[in-house]
């Protein structure tokens, strides 16, 4: 897959990392900053000397973007790079309409992705909670775009999550993904020393289910994707690793004690945002 040059008028680029909670990226779960800033370098050197560059993120149930970006290294990258940090949840937002398969919903989602001249999605490799009592499924380019949405308290998606991501990625079409699977995460951090990038968002999380151990076609929001048809996962040519070589090294994840676990740590979330009225633990403030 080739990502061709933009066109001289492409100036805003948008670049959405995975950054769903505090930790930090050598645990596998977030986006490591030093992919994102050599996507930056790769912008200004070879696309656009001047480009305008944002890296995005919203609030998440149990996260603020301000937290993230600090702790994170990410107020460091972007006065390294002169780029922008912005919280999608603090910016201007537009209810958008959306059908997925018979159900339509809206989603609030910001002016700077749906405005972005050329954005670019940078998710991290894991796998992830289930999807609304779905098979277990991998957390990458589609599930990253889940970040867009601008409200905070996203758990209240959980339980039609796979038309909720078909939802966004309908919505929000990345021209560029690139995954960070520096350190991957199963059922624990891998280091695979690896980078898969594409231009079909869909395509890119086919490949990486299957650097995972996993049937894309099991997982039920691909599935409900490719029916969707978000992307063209027919015809998918793959240059550069042996797939097979690098699946050997992936630890994937027990499906009934993640699940497990997983449901107590949602429970507790729901909880603590009831009693608190709160997105974040106080102590963070």
């Amino acid at each position: 897959m080739v990502c061709h040059k933009p066109s001289e008028d492409v100036r805003r680029f948008v670049i959405k990392p995975n950054l769903c909670y505090y930790w930090d990226h050598s645990t596998g779960e977030t986006t490591d900053p030093r992919l994102v800033s050599s996507v930056i370098d790769y912008i200004r050197e070879k696309w656009c000397k001047s480009a305008e560059i944002a890296v995005v993120e919203s609030d998440a149930s149990a996260m603020k973007a301000k937290h993230a970006f600090q702790m994170l290294g990410y107020e460091e990258l972007a006065e390294e790079k002169s780029v922008d940090l912005v919280n999608l949840s603090e910016e201007e937002t537009c209810e958008q309409d959306v059908v997925v398969g018979k159900h339509k919903f809206s989603l609030p989602l910001s002016r700077s992705v749906l405005d972005a001249d050329f954005l670019i999605n940078v998710p991290k490799m894991k796998v992830g909670p289930f999807a609304g009592g779905q098979c277990l499924h991998i957390t990458c380019s589609l599930k990253n775009l889940f970040g867009c949405i601008s409200k905070p308290r996203k758990v209240e998606y959980h339980s039609r999550l796979p038309e909720v991501i078909v939802g966004v990625n309908k919505l929000v079409r990345p021209s560029l993904t690139v995954v960070d699977g520096i350190v991957a995460l199963g059922k624990r951090p891998v280091r695979l020393g690896i980078v898969i990038a594409g231009t079909d968002n869909l395509a890119v999380d086919f490949v990486a289910a299957n650097v995972m151990g996993y049937d894309p076609w099991k997982v039920g929001y691909l599935r409900l994707a490719a029916e969707e048809n978000i992307g063209d996962v027919m015809d998918v040519i793959v240059v550069g690793e042996n797939l097979e070589n690098i699946r050997r090294l992936f630890p994937r994840r027990n499906r009934f004690v993640f699940k497990t676990v997983w449901g107590a740590q949602l429970s507790l979330l729901r909880l603590y945002t009831k009693i608190s009225g709160d997105v974040v633990p106080s102590v963070l403030e």
